[in-house]
């Protein structure tokens, strides 16, 4: 899942970047820099703050895990994550924790329930996040393109988004209402081809016993 030399990549220069230092290497420098600080986020609604140092807040950059909040401390950088980035970091990869406003940490149910509470479709968008993260890819919002995700092979400054993510639940009450007809599938289908992307349907099971399954 990480040749590069098959991605889009934007110009020689970015591919040389991204074929030295390949993303599973960069994700895995993140994992143990966070263990080693162990990091603890902070539940804030509807995502979950973790202060950064120098080093972290380069890798997060280069993991495209987060955004940076931009404050007036000097030493300290915060990064907000949205709940799917929090789960996978603290379930999956295991390298921080999470605690709530009572500064008491969550245990990993506790956190599915509340993210669940918070969005009703996170179970199914946490799924199709986890699958596709755990493979090396990139995974970013896709709204712009009326998807859930878009998927990088590396750094998007560094190669272009090959994939337009959408997640299906066909479980009763819980359809996400997409491509359910042609027409929808057609449109879709045309606006990814206009911009570069291939169409990506991930059918995703709520019957599976762990979070994290698809």
């Amino acid at each position: 899942m990480e040749q590069i030399m098959a991605a889009r990549s934007k110009g020689k220069t970015a591919e040389a970047k991204a074929l030295a230092e390949p993303m599973s290497t960069i994700v895995s420098r993140l994992q143990s820099c966070l263990i080693e600080s162990n990091s603890q986020g902070i539940l804030s609604g509807s995502s979950v703050l973790l202060a950064a140092h120098e080093e972290q807040t380069e890798l997060f950059n280069h993991a495209c895990f987060g955004r940076l909040v931009i404050t007036t401390q000097k030493n300290k950088q915060w990064f907000q994550l949205c709940h799917k980035e929090a789960f996978y970091l603290c379930t999956v990869m295991k390298c921080i924790k999470i605690v709530g406003q009572n500064s008491c940490v969550k245990n990993e149910e506790e956190l599915w329930d509340y993210m669940s509470s918070k969005r009703v479709n996170f179970p199914v968008l946490y799924k199709a996040y986890s699958h596709l993260r755990t493979k090396n890819w990139v995974v970013r919002a896709g709204s712009q393109y009326g998807v859930d995700f878009v998927a990088y092979r590396h750094y998007p400054t560094l190669v272009h988004s090959e994939y337009a993510v959408i997640s299906s639940s066909t479980e009763e009450g819980n359809e996400n209402g997409r491509l359910k007809v042609w027409s929808d599938f057609h449109c879709t289908r045309r606006l990814c081809g206009s911009v570069a992307k291939t169409l990506l349907v991930l059918h995703i099971s709520k019957n599976c016993n762990d979070c994290d399954g698809c």
